[in-house]
């Protein structure tokens, strides 16, 4: 108990400002540069039986450079009005070796507090911001903040009275990090909770200190404290979010994944998000007028919502975040944000006959098991006649020729059903569904000039990127484009003629892209030598190999990283010679790699009699998400693919 009380009598001490004075810092326990430290930042929150939260936040930041007084300048709050309130209650600066304190908020001096639509992107929902321009700040200033926030992140259903209530009525949940991009010397959340809601909890990727204490509200207070937080100064490229790897508190007083998606099944389905209307029946019956299986059904309606609806999200009032709009306002409106498309997808399976459900997912971060609302993103889940379920993504998949996005591979899911479901996992996709095929046929000449032909064929993933790089814009930029592909590789490349598949009928069949060029100069024919690259095996529409722009210099790596997807390259190509070659002199230094992340072999053959080289690359990449273990063999494949790209062969007489 004594414990608890020293605990407490902490936070009434930050409450009361006491923290020193900047020549009592050590502050070379901080990085040289560091624009600012937070001296302390203090969260309480108090939970009602309705899952009504009331946060405060008490935090002192120390600036130690001109970079962290300009980041200061402007204190800041995010909110949407139609689901939380906010209030800046108190802002003050301690100029630095003075006893003047400047009171810049407080309760009488509310003036400099404004309020302005926050900035938005593809999604206006009527997001806002409160603000106060602190004014001038020096090195060593210090800047003391008093802020209270009730109500929830996202708008939902509901009048003015309950409104700030969470989505999930009755039940409170929170995701608290405990690591920062700036150092903070300590930070303290406190969390008072009626006894009547069962609290779980669990610490991720560090430890915290916890103490628990009951109330005489019949409430219980847990606060979670840590010191000496610091960024993470070993961050490394392409590494997963930080969130997956840093110091987090995850807290939900929902008892299960299960009661999750029991919630999420009738909450949509309360408010009619499926409910068709004749003009939906209408265009489904036309849509599928072609159909003759099961899976085409599927396909020519989860490609139509893909491309027909636009991504936008406008502000529609009651009825944002985790409950889905109805069909008949995104059939009219043909425009909306990723749950307005799954709702969409959902709605028009449903009226060919369909079982089918809405699905959460979180794109770009690891969902844990604790049941917190870790969701960024809506998907649907539609019911095969053999029982299974198929997961389809209307918002990731438009112009590609995949139903449910690759890219979203080991990715976990929950989907709404009526009996309830677990937490899921997306597996992973096998390379082979995203390859890139280079096959070619050339020839040198004797003064050394490269002429020859190429196809690229790509699947999956890969034939998205391909597209992407040249499709991607207006039709007058294609042949641009096209061109550019071959010029990255030699500027004096001339294309004679191109052909390719039609963008427009991309569910036809994958992408191809054939070429037929001359190079001039591209050999050295040199007396007895020939020295060159062969052409495919510098790789064309490498811009489309995502593992290709990984820094190899590092020799091992401490966290996961990802990749776009999984990945599957093969090369070859013939190569008339001008003359008999009898030896391959050079190669470069290239080593096989087998490893259940990652392959790679390549072979180069010349012909007995020497008229004759032929060249085969094969890259595989398993995953999307890597474990740091895997680095040395995705290493080695990128290594080796980088040495071809840039090693000449010599062959001689």
């Amino acid at each position: 108990m004594m414990r608890n009380k020293f605990q407490v009598f902490f936070l009434f001490l930050l409450a009361c400002g006491v923290s020193g004075t900047a020549q009592d810092r050590v502050l070379p326990k901080y990085k040289p540069g560091t624009p600012f430290t937070t001296l302390f930042d203090s969260t309480h929150v108090v939970v009602e039986e309705s899952g009504l939260s009331h946060v405060t936040n008490h935090r002192r930041i120390l600036l130690l450079t001109n970079a962290g007084c300009k980041m200061n300048r402007t204190v800041k709050m995010d909110y949407d009005p139609l689901s939380a309130y906010v209030e800046i209650r108190q802002v003050v600066v301690y100029r630095h070796g003075t006893s003047r304190a400047d009171t810049i908020v407080s309760a009488g001096k509310q003036s400099k507090v404004l309020d302005y639509v926050a900035p938005a992107r593809l999604i206006y929902w009527g997001a806002s911001q409160k603000m106060v321009q602190v004014g001038r700040l020096d090195v060593f200033d210090e800047v003391e903040i008093w802020t209270y926030r009730k109500g929830f992140t996202y708008a939902l259903l509901g009048g003015d009275d309950d409104k700030y209530i969470p989505p999930m009525r009755g039940h409170y949940y929170d995701i608290v990090p405990f690591w920062s991009e700036q150092p903070i010397d300590e930070k303290v959340y406190m969390l008072d909770i009626p006894n009547s809601k069962s609290l779980q909890y669990e610490m991720y990727n560090g430890e915290v200190e916890h103490t628990q204490l009951s109330l005489k509200e019949n409430s219980t207070r847990h606060v979670f404290q840590k010191k000496d937080i610091f960024p993470m100064y070993d961050a490394e490229p392409r590494m997963v979010a930080k969130n997956d790897v840093c110091c987090k508190l995850l807290l939900s007083t929902s008892p299960d994944w299960q009661a999750k998606s029991r919630w999420f099944y009738g909450v949509n389905e309360d408010y009619g998000s499926f409910k068709s209307t004749p003009e939906v029946a209408e265009k489904v019956a036309e849509l599928l007028a072609p159909a003759k299986t099961e899976q085409d059904s599927i396909s020519i309606l989860t490609h139509w919502v893909a491309d027909e609806i636009r991504y936008a999200g406008i502000s529609m009032g009651p009825g944002e975040g985790y409950t889905l709009h109805n069909a008949e306002m995104n059939f009219t409106d043909r425009c909306g944000v990723c749950k307005d498309k799954a709702g969409m997808l959902v709605t028009m399976l449903r009226a060919a006959g369909f079982k089918a459900y809405a699905a959460m997912t979180m794109a770009g971060e690891r969902i844990e098991r604790i049941p917190a609302d870790q969701f960024n993103h809506s998907v649907c889940v539609v019911r095969r006649r053999n029982g299974n379920y198929e997961l389809l993504d209307p918002t990731w998949v438009p112009n590609v020729r995949e139903l449910w996005s690759s890219a979203e591979q080991q990715q976990g899911y929950l989907m709404g059903l009526p009996e309830g479901a677990d937490l899921m996992y997306t597996p992973l996709s096998p390379a082979e569904n995203h390859y890139i095929k280079l096959k070619g046929k050339s020839k040198i000449l004797v003064n050394g000039t490269l002429v020859g032909e190429f196809t690229i064929t790509a699947e999956g993933q890969s034939d998205q990127a391909v597209r992407q790089l040249v499709f991607g814009g207006r039709m007058s930029e294609w042949q641009g484009n096209l061109e550019r592909e071959l010029t990255k590789i030699d500027p004096r490349a001339e294309i004679v003629n191109v052909k390719y598949t039609d963008p427009d009928a991309y569910l036809m069949q994958p992408v191809s892209i054939t070429y037929k060029y001359k190079i001039p100069g591209y050999a050295t024919v040199d007396g007895d030598a020939l020295v060159f690259t062969p052409l495919l095996a510098r790789l064309p529409y490498a811009g489309a190999m995502s593992h290709l722009g990984f820094n190899t210099d590092v020799q091992s790596r401490k966290y996961p990283f990802a990749d776009r997807c999984s990945r599957l390259i093969e090369v070859s190509e013939e190569i008339a010679l001008p003359d008999n070659y009898k030896r391959l002199a050079f190669t470069g230094e290239v080593r096989g790699v087998v490893h259940a992340a990652a392959n790679f072999g390549c072979q180069y053959n010349l012909t007995e009699g020497g008229k004759t080289l032929f060249f085969g690359e094969n890259a595989m990449l398993n995953k999307r998400i890597y474990l740091p273990e895997d680095w040395p063999a995705f290493r080695a494949v990128v290594q080796n693919q980088k040495t071809l790209q840039s090693t000449p062969v010599v062959l001689t007489k």
